[in-house]
């Protein structure tokens, strides 16, 4: 079975496509650091959505996301934006976790699987 990458630098690809299965790496917000939890959680989905569509695939075919919050306190205004953009019925298997991101204005990091 081969192996597909796509957006992909030296340290990494941005997608990997292996069969029918789409593996995003975490996704972040950067076009306005320092915003608040739920206006990041909108950019990070709305790249999720322009790397799926890249890949051949889109969001009501979640297999899988992890979520990484610095703060577990923003997870209730997370949650608002990712209930209305997620499809109806077609939840992901889901976890979310308290973690240091990779710079201190980032409020939230999102990594999917998904099928094609």
């Amino acid at each position: 079975m081969s192996i597909e990458r796509v957006d992909t630098d030296k340290r990494m690809s941005q997608v990997v496509i292996h069969g029918d299965t789409i593996y995003l790496a975490g996704q972040v917000a950067g076009n306005d650091p320092g915003a608040p939890v739920a206006q990041q959680t909108r950019e990070v989905l709305g790249h999720i959505q322009t790397l799926l569509e890249k890949a051949g695939s889109d969001k009501s075919k979640l297999l899988s996301a992890t979520i990484y919050l610095p703060n577990i306190s923003d997870f209730e205004a997370m949650n608002a934006v990712w209930d209305d953009w997620v499809t109806p019925g077609q939840a992901p298997a889901r976890a979310c976790v308290e973690a240091r991101l990779a710079h201190p204005d980032l409020r939230v990091e999102i990594s999917v699987v998904a099928s094609r």
